[in-house]
């Protein structure tokens, strides 16, 4: 069952005045999932509450150290403060791969969530090692950069690339193989890892063999059907999604020219790109961004994988991960991945 906030309900910013629309009901595992989390979580992040947000999201959201993420010796973890940017300060990159494994691997960059205004590298790392890494013998680089609205864009894709350019020249030192990385994220660093790959093409900078997109954060503009479709349902709609742009782009928000690589569902050339496989759920506001990216790939004949997972929230499988629709979606994932690695690997013709 759909939830929808209204003007009525306290503590609320109140939704935009418009016709109400139908909306795709939610998945009965993860609609009770969000009934149990009670009221907090619903409320809208804003221009005067964004602060306060960013505090609580630094106290909560647990980050494990490099000793919590070796996880008893299964992993080898580094941190790294490698260059930054022209004239931008170092960035960190936490370094991880299964311990005892050796020649080079295969690595997945990853941009974590957080709609740019929030999270860290490194709580992400333990279901990426968990699922990822050990199962598919790859290593991981997981990207700190920078938050809006401290930073602006560029700031956060030019810390993200420029930690891709280092770890592609230093692939020897770290043990991975610099002719088959994957760059990837979930929300807003599928957003980063998407625009990671246009920037990295028309640079010419490290050239990856595939993009994961979680759920990408991909259009400022909020003007698609399912952005007002879905305002006032879920864990992150208009309200929330307008903030975070505003906090990213400042004055460039909205306006008309604004560079693909800010926004990559602005870009008219998605030609050349590495194959991408792109999941959204059909009751979350990205849900016609994401889709349109994946057909803008089709169009320009490239590869692009697209599941769109019936009642599915924005972060579904983080706040359920028990829920069969949760498991499919990893498993789906994880099949990607596995077959992505096999096609690029030794012996095959193209690695």
């Amino acid at each position: 069952m759909s939830v929808r906030r209204t003007p009525s309900e306290p503590g609320r910013t109140p939704a935009p005045k418009a016709a109400p629309l139908s909306a795709p009901p939610f998945d009965p595992e993860l609609s009770a999932v969000l009934a149990a989390m009670g009221p907090e979580p619903w409320e809208p992040v804003t221009p005067d509450n964004l602060a306060v947000r960013q505090e609580r999201d630094a106290t909560a959201r647990p980050r494990p150290t490099a000793e919590d993420l070796r996880a008893d010796g299964r992993f080898e973890v580094t941190e790294f403060r490698v260059p930054g940017p022209p004239d931008g300060p170092d960035v960190t990159l936490v370094s991880a791969r299964p311990a005892g494994l050796s020649g080079p691997l295969p690595l997945l960059y990853y941009m974590h969530g957080g709609a740019m205004i929030m999270g860290n590298a490194w709580s992400v790392l333990p279901r990426i090692l968990r699922e990822w890494a050990l199962p598919l013998e790859l290593a991981v680089i997981s990207v700190e950069y920078r938050l809006a609205p401290q930073a602006q864009y560029p700031a956060p894709l030019e810390d993200c690339y420029a930690g891709l350019v280092w770890a592609a020249a230093h692939a020897t030192g770290l043990g991975i193989d610099p002719d088959r990385i994957v760059i990837g994220g979930k929300s807003a660093g599928g957003g980063l890892a998407a625009a990671l790959a246009l920037l990295a093409r028309d640079r010419g900078g490290p050239a990856p063999i595939g993009q994961l997109l979680l759920c990408p954060m991909l259009d400022d503009r909020n003007a698609t059907f399912s952005s007002r479709q879905m305002s006032g349902l879920g864990l992150w709609d208009l309200t929330s999604n307008a903030t975070a742009w505003k906090a990213l782009l400042g004055d460039r928000y909205g306006a008309a020219g604004l560079a693909p690589y800010a926004a990559p569902a602005r870009a008219t050339d998605l030609s050349g790109l590495p194959p991408a496989y792109i999941e959204v759920g059909s009751a979350e506001m990205f849900r016609d961004e994401d889709v349109a990216y994946a057909n803008g790939i089709w169009q320009a004949g490239g590869q692009a994988e697209l599941h769109v997972w019936p009642g599915a929230y924005h972060g579904f499988d983080g706040l359920a991960p028990r829920a069969a629709l949760s498991q499919d979606a990893r498993d789906a994932r994880t099949r990607w991945l596995r077959r992505l690695l096999a096609q690029s690997g030794p012996g095959n013709g193209t690695g």
